[in-house]
């Protein structure tokens, strides 16, 4: 049985796809917050989300949940997350072979167009 307990503990869920990507939306929390008097949410949770959401592109493109790894995992923060707001991560899988796939995307809280951050990741596929 897969273990649900990350997703569900900072509140993961689905936002939309199309067959290209795929976004995931982790609402804000006070119990993620890294600094109570800015209000927005800390990396590391934001993090995971980016990891998940990669991850689930690369499935997206595979057919299905098949067993892979997170090999290389990079964010780069344009500005803080706005404090109080709804973090949505858009990844595509835009390259995979039979051992590795290598995802792209963005973070953001309000528009597409005014990421938080840009991602990339690679995966060694099993």
């Amino acid at each position: 049985m897969a273990d649900k307990g990350n997703n569900a503990l900072l509140g993961i869920r689905y936002h939309a796809h199309s067959p290209e990507w795929i976004e995931l939306a982790m609402p804000w929390s006070e119990a993620f917050v890294d600094d109570p008097a800015a209000g927005s949410m800390a990396t590391g949770a934001i993090m995971t989300l980016l990891d998940n959401t990669a991850g689930t592109s690369i499935y997206l493109q595979r057919g299905g949940f098949l067993p892979q790894v997170t090999l290389d995992l990079r964010a780069d923060y344009l500005r803080p997350a706005k404090p109080r707001s709804t973090i949505i991560c858009r990844s595509e899988c835009f390259k995979w072979n039979a051992s590795t796939a290598l995802t792209r995307g963005i973070a953001y809280d309000e528009t597409p167009e005014d990421p938080v951050c840009h991602v990339t990741a690679t995966f060694m596929l099993l």
